[in-house]
């Protein structure tokens, strides 16, 4: 058997604005309406899933964790629509930079690059 993918399920009472948060940090796609739920896509997909105690450096878990190629610029279009820093942007000794905010509905979201990259 081969997984072709894992994809999370946020909650949202209102998935086509939680849906447009993400687009304008992301850069990302609708790729599917149906009202009650809305998909987004990039251009890779790849399957990967995170078993944690806790969200490192003493922090909570996050709901999610998205890898960007450039910390700088989601860090910045995150400022930009005015969404909730709460944590970062921080080298961490693991190897990656990162920042955490929460998204509209109050999840919260491990934006993170490997450091070097």
């Amino acid at each position: 058997m081969g997984i072709r993918r894992i994809v999370p399920n946020l909650p949202a009472r209102d998935p086509q604005a939680l849906a447009a948060f993400y687009c304008q940090i992301f850069g990302i796609e609708t790729v599917m309406d149906g009202g009650f739920i809305v998909t987004l896509a990039g251009s890779t997909q790849t399957t990967q899933l995170n078993l944690a105690a806790e969200g490192g450096a003493g922090t909570d878990i996050p709901a999610i964790s998205v890898e960007v190629d450039d910390l700088d610029e989601a860090h910045a279009r995150a400022l930009l629509i005015g969404a909730d820093i709460v944590y970062g942007p921080v080298e961490e000794i693991w190897g990656v930079r990162r920042f955490y905010l929460r998204d509209p509905e109050g999840n919260l979201i491990n934006i993170l690059t490997h450091s070097g990259a």
